[in-house]
């Protein structure tokens, strides 16, 4: 949890929002790969990349 408050502090100190859509698919991505690793949905995943 202190990585998330300090990622909003730095963003919010240095003005970089643009980094906060990139952040959230970034995490979206992963979490998709994570939850879904060893499941049908495999293959239709890894065409993607």
């Amino acid at each position: 949890m202190s990585f998330l408050s300090e990622f909003g502090r730095f963003l919010m100190v240095r003005k970089k929002f643009w980094l906060l859509p990139i952040f959230l698919v970034l995490a979206l991505l992963g979490g998709l790969i994570v939850l879904t690793q060893g499941s049908a949905i495999a293959p239709f995943i890894y065409t993607l990349f």
